[in-house]
Protein backbone atom coordinates (compact mmCIF):
# COMPACT_ATOMS: atom_id res chain seq x y z
CA UNK A 1 0.00 0.00 0.00
CA UNK A 2 2.68 1.84 0.98
CA UNK A 3 5.33 1.72 -1.81
CA UNK A 4 2.01 2.16 -4.04
CA UNK A 5 1.50 5.01 -2.68
CA UNK A 6 5.19 6.50 -3.16
CA UNK A 7 5.15 5.20 -6.56
CA UNK A 8 1.88 7.22 -7.68
CA UNK A 9 3.07 10.41 -5.74
CA UNK A 10 6.66 10.33 -7.64
CA UNK A 11 4.45 9.62 -10.95
CA UNK A 12 1.99 12.62 -11.25
CA UNK A 13 5.06 15.24 -10.60
CA UNK A 14 7.23 13.57 -13.32
CA UNK A 15 8.86 16.67 -14.30
CA UNK A 16 10.24 16.69 -10.70
CA UNK A 17 11.01 13.92 -10.40
CA UNK A 18 12.88 14.17 -13.70
CA UNK A 19 14.77 16.91 -12.15
CA UNK A 20 15.80 14.93 -8.55
CA UNK A 21 16.61 11.49 -10.37
CA UNK A 22 19.25 13.83 -12.90
CA UNK A 23 20.27 15.18 -9.87
CA UNK A 24 21.59 12.45 -8.42
CA UNK A 25 23.19 10.88 -11.48
CA UNK A 26 25.09 14.21 -11.91
CA UNK A 27 26.16 13.47 -8.59
CA UNK A 28 27.04 9.96 -9.17
CA UNK A 29 28.84 10.47 -12.34
CA UNK A 30 30.98 13.05 -10.67
CA UNK A 31 32.17 11.30 -8.01
CA UNK A 32 32.73 8.06 -10.55
CA UNK A 33 34.26 9.82 -13.36
CA UNK A 34 36.86 12.39 -11.14
CA UNK A 35 37.89 9.62 -8.70
CA UNK A 36 38.19 7.29 -11.95
CA UNK A 37 40.22 9.32 -13.80
CA UNK A 38 42.71 9.93 -11.59
CA UNK A 39 43.25 6.59 -10.41
CA UNK A 40 43.34 5.58 -13.46
CA UNK A 41 45.98 8.13 -14.81
CA UNK A 42 47.75 6.54 -11.62
CA UNK A 43 47.66 2.87 -12.03
CA UNK A 44 48.67 3.33 -15.47
CA UNK A 45 51.50 5.48 -14.79
CA UNK A 46 52.62 2.85 -11.84
CA UNK A 47 52.40 -0.13 -14.82
CA UNK A 48 54.32 2.08 -16.68
CA UNK A 49 57.03 2.20 -13.88
CA UNK A 50 56.60 -1.31 -13.48
CA UNK A 51 57.37 -2.10 -17.12
CA UNK A 52 60.54 -0.86 -17.27
CA UNK A 53 61.81 -3.95 -15.18
CA UNK A 54 64.36 -2.13 -12.69
CA UNK A 55 65.14 -2.96 -9.20
CA UNK A 56 65.85 0.30 -7.89
CA UNK A 57 65.00 4.12 -8.53
CA UNK A 58 66.59 7.00 -7.67
CA UNK A 59 65.99 10.60 -7.55
CA UNK A 60 66.99 13.54 -6.60
CA UNK A 61 66.42 15.25 -3.24
CA UNK A 62 62.79 16.66 -3.20
CA UNK A 63 61.64 13.99 -6.59
CA UNK A 64 57.86 13.29 -6.78
CA UNK A 65 57.20 9.95 -7.33
CA UNK A 66 55.52 11.04 -10.55
CA UNK A 67 58.24 11.77 -12.92
CA UNK A 68 55.84 14.90 -14.76
CA UNK A 69 56.99 17.08 -11.50
CA UNK A 70 60.62 16.65 -11.57
CA UNK A 71 63.32 18.62 -13.59
CA UNK A 72 66.99 17.19 -14.86
CA UNK A 73 69.06 18.37 -11.25
CA UNK A 74 71.27 15.11 -11.58
CA UNK A 75 74.39 14.80 -13.04
CA UNK A 76 74.55 12.00 -15.42
CA UNK A 77 77.77 11.02 -14.37
CA UNK A 78 76.64 9.26 -11.14
CA UNK A 79 75.44 6.57 -13.73
CA UNK A 80 79.17 5.47 -14.46
CA UNK A 81 81.14 7.15 -11.86
CA UNK A 82 79.01 6.30 -8.51
CA UNK A 83 76.05 3.73 -9.56
CA UNK A 84 77.37 1.30 -11.73
CA UNK A 85 80.63 0.84 -9.44
CA UNK A 86 78.41 -0.89 -6.74
CA UNK A 87 78.69 -5.16 -6.72
CA UNK A 88 75.75 -6.67 -8.17
CA UNK A 89 74.91 -3.48 -10.39
CA UNK A 90 74.05 -5.23 -13.62
CA UNK A 91 73.12 -1.95 -15.52
CA UNK A 92 72.04 1.80 -14.71
CA UNK A 93 70.22 4.25 -17.38
CA UNK A 94 69.46 7.77 -16.76
CA UNK A 95 66.35 8.93 -17.87
CA UNK A 96 65.06 13.03 -19.17
CA UNK A 97 61.68 13.35 -18.31
CA UNK A 98 59.75 16.00 -19.64
CA UNK A 99 55.96 17.04 -20.15
CA UNK A 100 54.88 18.94 -23.25
CA UNK A 101 51.32 19.25 -24.50
CA UNK A 102 49.21 19.22 -21.30
CA UNK A 103 50.49 15.55 -19.18
CA UNK A 104 52.33 13.69 -22.27
CA UNK A 105 55.64 12.69 -20.96
CA UNK A 106 58.54 12.23 -23.22
CA UNK A 107 61.34 10.92 -22.11
CA UNK A 108 65.13 11.49 -23.03
CA UNK A 109 67.01 8.19 -22.81
CA UNK A 110 70.73 5.96 -23.47
CA UNK A 111 69.54 3.35 -25.97
CA UNK A 112 72.47 1.04 -24.94
CA UNK A 113 72.15 1.57 -21.10
CA UNK A 114 68.22 2.03 -21.35
CA UNK A 115 68.08 -1.81 -23.40
CA UNK A 116 70.41 -3.16 -21.09
CA UNK A 117 68.09 -2.23 -17.86
CA UNK A 118 64.77 -3.15 -19.49
CA UNK A 119 65.78 -5.59 -21.83
CA UNK A 120 64.49 -3.52 -25.04
CA UNK A 121 61.18 -2.17 -26.60
CA UNK A 122 59.17 -4.03 -28.49
CA UNK A 123 59.12 -2.41 -31.98
CA UNK A 124 55.86 -2.63 -34.07
CA UNK A 125 57.14 -0.45 -36.81
CA UNK A 126 60.54 1.38 -38.38
CA UNK A 127 63.33 1.42 -35.79
CA UNK A 128 64.90 2.66 -32.35
CA UNK A 129 66.18 5.85 -32.27
CA UNK A 130 69.59 6.73 -33.15
CA UNK A 131 69.96 10.67 -34.32
CA UNK A 132 69.68 14.09 -32.67
CA UNK A 133 65.80 14.80 -33.79
CA UNK A 134 64.73 11.37 -33.82
CA UNK A 135 61.56 10.20 -31.88
CA UNK A 136 59.84 6.80 -30.98
CA UNK A 137 56.22 7.12 -30.30
CA UNK A 138 54.25 4.07 -28.41
CA UNK A 139 51.18 2.35 -30.34
CA UNK A 140 48.57 4.22 -27.96
CA UNK A 141 50.36 7.68 -29.04
CA UNK A 142 51.15 6.83 -32.93
CA UNK A 143 46.85 5.85 -33.19
CA UNK A 144 45.71 8.95 -31.17
CA UNK A 145 47.38 10.85 -32.93
CA UNK A 146 47.34 9.19 -36.84
CA UNK A 147 51.29 8.74 -36.70
CA UNK A 148 53.16 6.42 -39.40
CA UNK A 149 56.91 5.61 -39.34
CA UNK A 150 58.65 8.96 -41.38
CA UNK A 151 56.00 11.69 -40.07
CA UNK A 152 57.09 14.79 -38.46
CA UNK A 153 56.44 15.81 -34.96
CA UNK A 154 57.14 19.02 -33.38
CA UNK A 155 58.89 18.84 -29.96
CA UNK A 156 60.18 21.94 -27.81
CA UNK A 157 59.70 23.90 -31.02
CA UNK A 158 61.87 21.51 -33.24
CA UNK A 159 60.62 18.97 -35.93
CA UNK A 160 61.56 15.42 -35.09
CA UNK A 161 61.46 12.40 -37.59
CA UNK A 162 58.91 9.49 -36.45
CA UNK A 163 61.67 6.35 -36.88
CA UNK A 164 59.62 4.01 -34.97
CA UNK A 165 56.69 2.52 -33.14
CA UNK A 166 57.28 0.65 -30.06
CA UNK A 167 54.68 -1.31 -27.78
CA UNK A 168 52.94 0.74 -24.97
CA UNK A 169 53.58 -0.06 -21.71
CA UNK A 170 57.31 1.24 -20.42
CA UNK A 171 57.49 4.84 -18.97
CA UNK A 172 56.60 7.91 -21.32
CA UNK A 173 54.23 7.97 -24.83
CA UNK A 174 57.55 9.39 -26.70
CA UNK A 175 61.39 8.60 -26.54
CA UNK A 176 64.02 10.83 -27.79
CA UNK A 177 67.90 10.52 -27.10
CA UNK A 178 68.79 11.99 -23.75
CA UNK A 179 71.31 14.26 -25.53
CA UNK A 180 69.30 15.97 -27.85
CA UNK A 181 67.05 16.44 -24.51
CA UNK A 182 69.88 18.21 -23.09
CA UNK A 183 70.89 20.60 -25.41
CA UNK A 184 67.37 21.72 -26.58
CA UNK A 185 66.40 22.10 -23.09
CA UNK A 186 70.08 23.83 -21.71
CA UNK A 187 70.39 20.82 -19.15
CA UNK A 188 73.55 19.60 -20.50
CA UNK A 189 74.95 16.29 -18.60
CA UNK A 190 71.76 15.89 -16.20
CA UNK A 191 68.93 13.82 -15.91
CA UNK A 192 65.49 13.23 -13.69
CA UNK A 193 66.16 9.86 -12.55
CA UNK A 194 68.45 6.35 -12.55
CA UNK A 195 66.90 2.72 -13.07
CA UNK A 196 68.88 0.69 -11.71
CA UNK A 197 68.73 -3.21 -12.60
CA UNK A 198 70.67 -5.82 -10.10
CA UNK A 199 72.36 -9.01 -10.94
CA UNK A 200 70.67 -11.30 -8.49
CA UNK A 201 67.75 -9.15 -7.02
CA UNK A 202 67.93 -10.95 -3.35
CA UNK A 203 70.76 -8.06 -2.97
CA UNK A 204 68.42 -5.69 -3.15
CA UNK A 205 68.63 -4.50 0.69
CA UNK A 206 72.46 -4.43 0.58
CA UNK A 207 72.68 -2.68 -2.49
CA UNK A 208 69.90 0.46 -1.10
CA UNK A 209 72.05 0.74 1.49
CA UNK A 210 75.50 1.10 -0.39
CA UNK A 211 73.17 3.65 -2.84
CA UNK A 212 71.97 5.63 0.20
CA UNK A 213 76.10 5.82 1.51
CA UNK A 214 77.01 6.78 -1.52
CA UNK A 215 74.36 9.46 -2.57
CA UNK A 216 73.12 11.39 0.96
CA UNK A 217 69.75 12.73 0.49
CA UNK A 218 68.82 11.67 -2.52
CA UNK A 219 65.69 9.41 -2.65
CA UNK A 220 66.66 5.94 -3.12
CA UNK A 221 63.77 3.02 -3.19
CA UNK A 222 63.01 -0.37 -4.55
CA UNK A 223 60.54 -0.61 -7.53
CA UNK A 224 57.94 -1.96 -5.51
CA UNK A 225 58.18 0.71 -2.93
CA UNK A 226 58.35 3.50 -5.75
CA UNK A 227 55.31 2.15 -7.46
CA UNK A 228 53.04 2.07 -4.14
CA UNK A 229 53.75 5.92 -3.65
CA UNK A 230 51.90 6.72 -7.01
CA UNK A 231 48.39 6.75 -4.90
CA UNK A 232 46.34 9.72 -4.72
CA UNK A 233 47.14 10.44 -1.37
CA UNK A 234 50.95 10.69 -1.68
CA UNK A 235 50.30 13.27 -5.08
CA UNK A 236 50.55 16.74 -3.78
CA UNK A 237 47.11 18.44 -4.55
CA UNK A 238 45.11 15.23 -5.62
CA UNK A 239 43.39 14.13 -2.91
CA UNK A 240 41.88 17.50 -1.84
CA UNK A 241 40.82 17.89 -5.50
CA UNK A 242 39.08 14.47 -4.98
CA UNK A 243 37.57 15.19 -2.09
CA UNK A 244 36.76 18.67 -3.37
CA UNK A 245 34.76 17.17 -6.57
CA UNK A 246 33.04 14.74 -4.66
CA UNK A 247 31.68 17.73 -2.13
CA UNK A 248 30.39 19.73 -4.80
CA UNK A 249 28.51 16.95 -6.29
CA UNK A 250 27.17 15.85 -2.70
CA UNK A 251 25.84 19.31 -2.36
CA UNK A 252 24.64 19.10 -6.00
CA UNK A 253 22.24 16.52 -4.84
CA UNK A 254 21.60 17.60 -1.49
CA UNK A 255 19.78 20.83 -2.71
CA UNK A 256 18.20 19.54 -5.71
CA UNK A 257 16.88 17.02 -3.30
CA UNK A 258 16.02 19.54 -0.02
CA UNK A 259 13.99 21.62 -2.62
CA UNK A 260 12.17 19.23 -4.50
CA UNK A 261 11.11 17.53 -1.25
CA UNK A 262 10.55 20.30 0.49
CA UNK A 263 8.48 21.98 -2.05
CA UNK A 264 6.48 18.32 -2.98
CA UNK A 265 5.53 18.57 1.21
CA UNK A 266 4.06 22.24 0.81
CA UNK A 267 1.89 21.06 -2.60
CA UNK A 268 0.68 18.09 0.09
CA UNK A 269 -0.03 19.71 3.33
CA UNK A 270 -3.65 19.05 2.76
CA UNK A 271 -3.08 15.62 1.73
CA UNK A 272 -0.68 14.69 4.74
CA UNK A 273 -3.57 16.32 6.96
CA UNK A 274 -5.98 13.89 5.56
CA UNK A 275 -3.33 10.76 6.37
CA UNK A 276 -2.92 12.44 9.82
CA UNK A 277 -6.96 12.83 10.70
CA UNK A 278 -7.21 9.21 9.55
CA UNK A 279 -4.34 7.80 12.27
CA UNK A 280 -1.62 7.84 10.20
CA UNK A 281 1.76 8.57 12.79
CA UNK A 282 4.46 11.19 12.68
CA UNK A 283 6.85 7.77 11.60
CA UNK A 284 4.40 7.00 9.23
CA UNK A 285 4.53 10.39 7.15
CA UNK A 286 8.36 10.50 7.63
CA UNK A 287 8.25 6.95 5.91
CA UNK A 288 6.02 8.12 2.76
CA UNK A 289 9.01 10.79 2.19
CA UNK A 290 11.71 9.36 2.86
CA UNK A 291 11.11 6.31 0.93
CA UNK A 292 10.52 8.53 -2.33
CA UNK A 293 13.25 9.99 -1.25
CA UNK A 294 15.33 6.79 -1.77
CA UNK A 295 13.99 4.95 -4.78
CA UNK A 296 14.57 8.65 -6.42
CA UNK A 297 18.21 8.07 -5.19
CA UNK A 298 18.36 4.59 -6.51
CA UNK A 299 16.96 5.08 -9.99
CA UNK A 300 19.66 8.21 -10.56
CA UNK A 301 22.54 6.00 -8.97
CA UNK A 302 21.51 3.04 -11.20
CA UNK A 303 21.13 5.77 -14.33
CA UNK A 304 24.32 7.25 -13.20
CA UNK A 305 26.33 4.34 -13.32
CA UNK A 306 25.38 3.55 -16.62
CA UNK A 307 26.05 6.82 -17.69
CA UNK A 308 29.26 6.81 -15.92
CA UNK A 309 30.06 3.68 -17.74
CA UNK A 310 29.32 4.95 -21.36
CA UNK A 311 31.31 7.95 -20.62
CA UNK A 312 34.19 5.92 -19.99
CA UNK A 313 33.68 3.83 -23.17
CA UNK A 314 33.78 7.68 -25.11
CA UNK A 315 36.59 8.97 -23.13
CA UNK A 316 38.61 6.06 -23.60
CA UNK A 317 37.82 6.20 -27.58
CA UNK A 318 37.85 9.78 -28.24
CA UNK A 319 41.28 10.32 -26.07
CA UNK A 320 42.91 6.70 -25.99
CA UNK A 321 46.54 7.81 -24.18
CA UNK A 322 44.02 8.72 -20.98
CA UNK A 323 42.71 5.70 -18.60
CA UNK A 324 39.85 6.32 -16.47
CA UNK A 325 39.39 3.03 -13.93
CA UNK A 326 36.31 2.48 -12.30
CA UNK A 327 36.04 -0.31 -9.33
CA UNK A 328 33.64 -1.78 -7.97
CA UNK A 329 34.39 -0.56 -4.48
CA UNK A 330 34.13 3.39 -5.71
CA UNK A 331 30.18 2.29 -7.01
CA UNK A 332 29.53 1.29 -3.87
CA UNK A 333 31.25 4.35 -2.46
CA UNK A 334 29.48 6.24 -4.97
CA UNK A 335 25.85 4.32 -4.38
CA UNK A 336 26.24 5.51 -1.05
CA UNK A 337 27.11 8.74 -1.03
CA UNK A 338 24.22 9.40 -3.35
CA UNK A 339 21.74 7.96 -0.75
CA UNK A 340 23.40 9.49 1.88
CA UNK A 341 23.35 12.96 0.33
CA UNK A 342 19.76 12.43 -0.36
CA UNK A 343 18.58 11.42 2.99
CA UNK A 344 20.06 14.15 4.18
CA UNK A 345 18.50 16.41 1.88
CA UNK A 346 14.79 15.03 2.92
CA UNK A 347 15.55 14.89 6.36
CA UNK A 348 14.35 18.77 7.00
CA UNK A 349 11.00 18.27 4.62
CA UNK A 350 10.45 15.21 6.33
CA UNK A 351 10.18 16.12 9.66
CA UNK A 352 8.74 19.04 8.66
CA UNK A 353 5.42 17.48 7.17
CA UNK A 354 5.29 14.93 10.32
CA UNK A 355 5.07 17.80 12.27
CA UNK A 356 1.79 19.78 10.76
CA UNK A 357 -0.76 19.95 12.53
CA UNK A 358 -4.12 17.92 11.02
CA UNK A 359 -6.42 20.61 11.94
CA UNK A 360 -4.59 23.62 9.66
CA UNK A 361 -3.50 21.07 6.94
CA UNK A 362 -7.03 20.25 6.19
CA UNK A 363 -7.58 23.99 5.97
CA UNK A 364 -5.13 24.33 3.60
CA UNK A 365 -5.89 25.93 0.56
Amino acid sequence: MVNRMVVNNLARRPVRTALSILAVLIEVILIISVVGLVRGLLTEAAQRQQGVGADIVVQPTGGSSLMIFSSAPMPVAIADQRLARVPDVAAVTPVFAQTFGGLTVANGIDMSSFNAVTGGFHLLQGRTINGDLEVMVDDIYARDNHLRVGQKLELWSNQFTVVGVVEHGKLARLFVPIRTMQDLLGAQGKCSIFYVKLADPQRLDRVLAEFKRLLPGYNIRSMIEFTSLLTSGNIPGVKPFERIMIGISVVIGFLVIFLAMYTTVLERTREIGILKSLGASKGYIVNVILRETVLVALVGIGLGIGASLLLRWAVLRSFPTLSVLISPGWLLRASLIAVGGALLGACYPALRAARQDPIEALAYE
